[in-house]
This record gives C-alpha cells, sequence and structure tokens, in this order.
C-alpha cells in the first residue's frame, strides 16, 4: 500500500459501480504520453468548446441577479408601493432562497444527472424571472426568493465543471474569466435598461420589460447548456476517444477523482473538521455584505446619491462591468504566470478597499464617488480566489461538493445582511452602510493572509514527513479511489 492512504480509508473512498466505465477508462492512459505541443493543442480546444458557454451563462445569471437593482430605479418600487426598506427586503429574499436551497441543490447536482439537473435550474429561474413582471410587492418577494432557490445550482457546478476539465494551475484563470463576465452582464443590463429608460412608447412598464427579457434570454442559455455540455471528459461530443483519455492525463496531477455520486458520509464530516472550510465561511461573509450591499443599491448609488438620475446614472455604471471583466482576468493571468494568488487576491481586495474608502469618506465629491464605484468592482477577484481554492485545494467528490455549500453558504449569508445595511432613515448617502463595508473588506483581506500562511504551513509539514513524489501507480491509485486532499499525503495545496 503507499504512503497516500491507508487500507481502511481506501475501502471507504473507493467509487461505487457507477463509475466503473470512467474508471476502466482511466487506467486505459498508462500507456499514452502527453507531449507539450498536444497538450496546449488540447487545452485550447478545451477553451473553445467550454469557456465561452460558461462566460455567457455566468453573464447573464448576474444579470438577472441584478435586474432588481436596475429596475428600483425604473418605476419598480413606485409602482409595487413600496416604502420604507421593503425594497432592502428584495434584495434579501433572493438569498434567502439561494440559502434554503444551497444544500439540496448540490446534493440533486451529485445524484442526478449533472448537465440535465443544471439545465432544468437554469430554464426554470428564466420562468420565475420572467414571472416578476407581477402587479404586488408579496408576489414579488416570493418570487424572488424562488428565484434564489434556482439560481444556487450555477457555481457549485460551474466549480465542478472547471476542477474536471482544467489543472490546477489553470483554474484560477479560467474561474476568472466565468466571474468576470459578470462584468458583460453588468454591460448589457444596464445599456438594455437604459435604452428601456429613455423609450417612452413602451406597451407596459419599462422595469417589467427588464424581467421579461432577461427571462427570455436565461431560458434560451438553459437550453443551450443541455445540448453542448457533457457531464464529464468521457462523454465529451468534441473530443475525440483519444483525446478523452489524454484529458484524464493532463488532469491526473490534480490528484482528484471525477464525478462519484455516492455519497460518502466520511468525507461530508472531514469537510467540517478542516479549518479551510470556515477561513473560506468567514471570508465569504464579511466579503458579501458588501456584495449584496452593492448588488441591490448599485443603481441607486449612481442615481440618488451621487446625483446623476435614472437615465444617466444607468449609463455611468456601464464602465462598471468594463473595469470588472478587465481586473478579473488581469489578475487571472498574474496569478498563472507567478502562481502566487492569494497574494494577488488580497492586492485586489485591499483595492476595493481603498476604493470603498474613497465613497465612504468623500460623499460630496462626485468624482470620487465614481472613481471608489468603478475600482469596487476588482473584488470579485477575492471570490474567484475562494472558488479556484475550492476546486484546487479540495479533492473528493462529496468533500469538494460539502465544502463548495458551506462556502456558499457564507455568501448567502453575507448576501442576506448586505442589503438590511442600507436603511430607509439613512437614504440617500447610506454613510454606515459604507463604513461598515470598509471594515468588512479590511477583515476580508486579514482572512485572505490567513488562509495563505495555513496552506504554506500544511505543504511544508508534508515536504518535512517525505511525502514528494507519487509514482504513476500511485497516481492512479489516488485518481481511482477518491481520496480527499488529508486522506492523500502527496497532495500539495495551491497558494
Amino acid at each position: 500500500m503507499s504512503k497516500c492512504n491507508d487500507s481502511k480509508s481506501l475501502e471507504k473512498t473507493f467509487p461505487d459501480p457507477a463509475d466503473e466505465k470512467l474508471d476502466v477508462e482511466v487506467g486505459e492512459v498508462n500507456d499514452i504520453t502527453l507531449d507539450a505541443a498536444t497538450d496546449k493543442r488540447l487545452l485550447r480546444k478545451i477553451d473553445m468548446y467550454l469557456c465561452p458557454v460558461m462566460m455567457l451563462v455566468y453573464a447573464v445569471q448576474f444579470m438577472d441577479k441584478s435586474t432588481n437593482a436596475t429596475a428600483s430605479v425604473m418605476g419598480l418600487r413606485t409602482d409595487l408601493h413600496m416604502e420604507g426598506n421593503d425594497y432592502s427586503w428584495s434584495g434579501t429574499a433572493f438569498y434567502l432562497g439561494y440559502l434554503v436551497f444551497e444544500f439540496p441543490a448540490v446534493y440533486m447536482l451529485q445524484r442526478l444527472p449533472f448537465i440535465r439537473t443544471l439545465s432544468a435550474f437554469i430554464v426554470l429561474w428564466g420562468v420565475v424571472l420572467c414571472l416578476h413582471a407581477t402587479p404586488n410587492y408579496p408576489g414579488f418577494i416570493a418570487l424572488r426568493t424562488l428565484l434564489g432557490m434556482l439560481e444556487s445550482a450555477v457555481t457549485p457546478a460551474f466549480v465542478i465543471i472547471t476542477s474536471q476539465w482544467y489543472k490546477r494551475e489553470e483554474q484560477f484563470l479560467r474561474t476568472s474569466f466565468w466571474v468576470g463576465s459578470n462584468g458583460l452582464g453588468i454591460i448589457v443590463g444596464c445599456l438594455m435598461a437604459y435604452g428601456l429608460a429613455i423609450n417612452h412608447h413602451l406597451p407596459i412598464h419599462g422595469w417589467k420589460l427588464v424581467f421579461i427579457i432577461t427571462g427570455v434570454i436565461t431560458i434560451a442559455t438553459g437550453i443551450l447548456i443541455l445540448f453542448h455540455f457533457p457531464d464529464d471528459p468521457s462523454k465529451a461530443w468534441f473530443l475525440t476517444e483519444e483525446e478523452k483519455k489524454l484529458v484524464v492525463i493532463r488532469v491526473r496531477t490534480n490528484q482528484g477523482s471525477f464525478a462519484n455520486k455516492q455519497f460518502k458520509r466520511n468525507q461530508f464530516i472531514e469537510a467540517f473538521k478542516d479549518p479551510r472550510s470556515w477561513l473560506y465561511f468567514f471570508y465569504s461573509i464579511a466579503s458579501n455584505i458588501p456584495n449584496g450591499g452593492i448588488t441591490s443599491f448599485g443603481s441607486i448609488l449612481f442615481s440618488e446619491t451621487l446625483g446623476l438620475g435614472p437615465v444617466r446614472g444607468l449609463l455611468l455604471q456601464t464602465p462598471q462591468g468594463a473595469v470588472e471583466i478587465v481586473g478579473c482576468v488581469l489578475f487571472g493571468l498574474l496569478a498563472q504566470y507567478t502562481q502566487w494568488r492569494l497574494f494577488w487576491s488580497i492586492v485586489a481586495q485591499l483595492i476595493a478597499t481603498v476604493a470603498m474608502c474613497l465613497l465612504a469618506f468623500l460623499p460630496h465629491i462626485q468624482a470620487a464617488g465614481l472613481a471608489g464605484l468603478y475600482l469596487l468592482s476588482v473584488y470579485p477577484v477575492g471570490l474567484v480566489c475562494m472558488l479556484s481554492s475550492v476546486g484546487s485545494n479540495t479533492t473528493g467528490h462529496t468533500k469538494k461538493v460539502t465544502v463548495n455549500a458551506i462556502m456558499l453558504v457564507g455568501y448567502c449569508v453575507g448576501n442576506i445582511i448586505g442589503p438590511q445595511t442600507f436603511r430607509a432613515d439613512d437614504a440617500p448617502e447610506y454613510v454606515p452602510a459604507k463604513v461598515s463595508m470598509v471594515v468588512l473588506f479590511a477583515v476580508a483581506v486579514g482572512l485572505n493572509t490567513v488562509l495563505l500562511f495555513v496552506n504554506l504551513a500544511e505543504n511544508k509539514k508534508r515536504d518535512r514527513e517525505g511525502h514528494i513524489n507519487p509514482s504513476l501507480e500511485e497516481l492512479e491509485e489516488i485518481q481511482n479511489s477518491d481520496m480527499t486532499d488529508q486522506e492523500n499525503r502527496y497532495f500539495r495545496y495551491v497558494i
């Protein structure tokens, strides 16, 4: 038996018969070699077929999520007779639904046909979004909650897809691509809302058309992903039989396994005992309280706090999307070429903290407020880092989806609280909300730094134990046995 595991834990983690077909294929690749040129060609092919669709879906989901904000300056609050903090609760309701359904969603993704389940979630939330053109507030809140429940599946699904197809050192940049495409959602969503806002001859209110149009687009992307995405590399329609085996070779150094539908209790428990899970959790809370506030009140900050008005505010909000796209891709490239993703995440979070200071402490200087709101758009780099860390630094399929869910519960809790920091009594400046964001971004920087040193210390400990270079046979055992990162002492955490 190799150093990577003992017989007892191997017995616990050995895959169930449902995965036998893929395991046989993994065993057939030992006599196949992958040279550098073929590796690059295969990577380009995977990128070409997967990344654009993932970016499109994630852009659309963010556009769906932020329709609430754009609609808020187009008459939504007036038409639904919102008073006091009613609008804040419309932002909170979305993430309450997200939180309630997060664990059931990841369980369904593991137990049911993966892509068909994801596609069903996307199509259903598109239908629900179309129904947001409701004439009353109680119905609107119920639909926001249901929308959050359905959208809870997409991020864990994309983390799994990224970790299945890419080497660990490639995952940060690819995660940056699809998270950064939120910026595309901002640009398209704001331009669409701007076009509707300046048109005074619409058959129904413009804010209702915002929901209906984005809902129809969402339904189309859900159908697209059903026919385009394979459940795993062994079922990829765009790969030859040899290329499918080469993909297995490419990701073998990840020291993880492909999808395993068997729920493993020991991995579930290990996920809750791992200190990294709680660093992900508390980081997600700290960084997403500001996110929840900005997502719900971003358009209001532009139009009312900065005094730009609804139409001009929607138009000037679009550069936020461009900054997010450029920022995520730039920091993704820096992380890939330096292999210090956590360091660059800290840098991006510090920039966001400074941006928030501009917004909070220079409230009467419009240029400072605009600069702060634009620079603030780099803060999703921290989310990219945490999502890619879960994908790269967590192995064992049950553990991966559990840690992912723990982190996303923190994400939900933060986003639930975020809109509530914007109180009606503080309008239009919302000074307490802005100051709380400065403090919480600083806390997020501290937690990010702790995670960096925890990973460095564990890697050095395993080096001292002598678990450095596994043999080919041990690598195959690791991939076939669905070991966790703690069971496999050869595993090294990406920093």
